[in-house]
């Protein structure tokens, strides 16, 4: 692919929005097999047990035999009867969505979260300069999978609508993309039931009325829409025709600012360390002063060798005043924890706690803003 040409620029002169929709494989599930090798290739199911409760996810070992999200666990195990239920583990599940999330800052300024393992981001402005909104999507895709060891699939378009069901369309560990002049023919060609927002009951009312597929939709106008659908009339009349205006929006405000970066190799002598967190923490400032805000909490964060995360804060009196400040105040909290048993694979520093905000309840590791170098 030549990333000198977006593929989603169009035929014509009119400016497109370019939406990326990033979703994690299975993630509940994946994120179980990547930490428990004993689970690995074999059909998993979270939440639930043999007896009672529902299925919060399955790995795709276990979607082979039909497995499904919200199924209950008696079904489940009898469709599978060697499906291994696990307990949900939401803070690992959270802190690796903070590790995605972070990862997106760095594509986009407009990111819009739709769950803990699912986002819209707008790269339309091309913030991390690669050219196009695809060769955007890969990078993101590739820093998941060397950042979290997990896979995450895209869907590349001109609108929120085809982003989303493009992200499905060859998963696990996939990409589509989708030009604004292929945008109609892609809908026309998908089941009614793949459409995002139209629930079991109304594809229930859309089959009985003789529309199965999105072609089906786009050949009734929108008085016989509005006549079976009233007030939604307009909303499918556009979605058939690969048409929504919607934009992506940032549903948090910024928390803290930060950096992260992981090594090729794994960082023991002290003094390695000490100089690159340094560079880190000089980062960092540069971020912080781009922002123009001043912060009273520095946190630090750690991953070993064997992937075990070590997160310290400090609290200040006063926001940090200046680089140096940032950098004594890091270099305080990483001698508190030398000399380690494992070398460290993944350093990072936070700054959060901003002037003339409450006190978060939150670690502030959940930052929008926690970038890798």
């Amino acid at each position: 692919m030549d990333d000198a040409v977006d593929p989603l620029e169009d035929a014509t002169d009119q400016p497109v929005r370019k939406i990326i929709h990033v979703d994690m494989d299975a993630f509940f599930a994946s994120v179980e097999q990547r930490d428990n090798p004993a689970l690995r290739g074999k059909p998993v199911a979270v939440g639930g047990s043999a007896r009672r409760g529902v299925v919060a996810a399955a790995s795709y070992e276990a979607r082979k035999f039909g497995v499904r999200s919200a199924m209950p666990s008696v079904t489940a195990a009898r469709q599978c009867p060697d499906l291994i239920f696990v307990p949900p583990r939401f803070d690992a599940y959270k802190e690796v969505s903070h590790q995605i999330r972070a990862i997106f800052h760095d594509f986009a300024d407009e990111v819009e979260p739709l769950s803990l393992d699912e986002a819209y981001l707008d790269v339309t402005d091309d913030k991390a300069g690669l050219g196009s909104a695809t060769a955007a999507a890969q990078a993101i895709r590739a820093r998941i999978k060397a950042e979290t060891r997990l896979t995450a699939s895209a869907g590349v378009s001109y609108n929120k609508f085809i982003a989303k069901l493009a992200s499905d369309q060859n998963k696990p560990d996939g990409m589509t993309v989708i030009r604004p002049h292929r945008g109609a023919a892609f809908v026309a060609g998908l089941s009614i039931r793949r459409f995002h927002g139209i629930g079991p009951v109304t594809a229930a009312k859309m089959e009985g009325l003789g529309i199965y597929s999105g072609a089906d939709l786009a050949a009734r106008d929108i008085a016989w829409l509005a006549a079976n659908f009233g007030n939604g009339a307009e909303w499918l009349f556009n979605l058939a025709r690969g048409i929504d205006h919607r934009a992506v929006k940032s549903n948090r405000p910024l928390k803290s600012v930060g950096a992260e970066r992981t090594f090729d190799t794994d960082l023991s002598d002290p003094a390695d360390i000490i100089a690159a967190m340094d560079h880190v923490t000089a980062v960092v400032w540069d971020r912080l002063s781009a922002k123009q805000r001043h912060g009273r909490t520095i946190t630090l964060k750690l991953r070993t060798a064997d992937f075990r995360t070590i997160t310290r804060a400090r609290t200040l009196q006063l926001a940090v005043g200046d680089a140096v400040m940032l950098r004594d105040t890091a270099r305080a909290l990483m001698a508190a924890q030398l000399p380690l048993d494992q070398g460290i694979r993944l350093l990072g520093v936070t700054i959060s706690k901003f002037d003339g905000e409450a006190e978060a309840a939150d670690d502030p590791l959940t930052a929008d803003l926690l970038s890798q170098l």
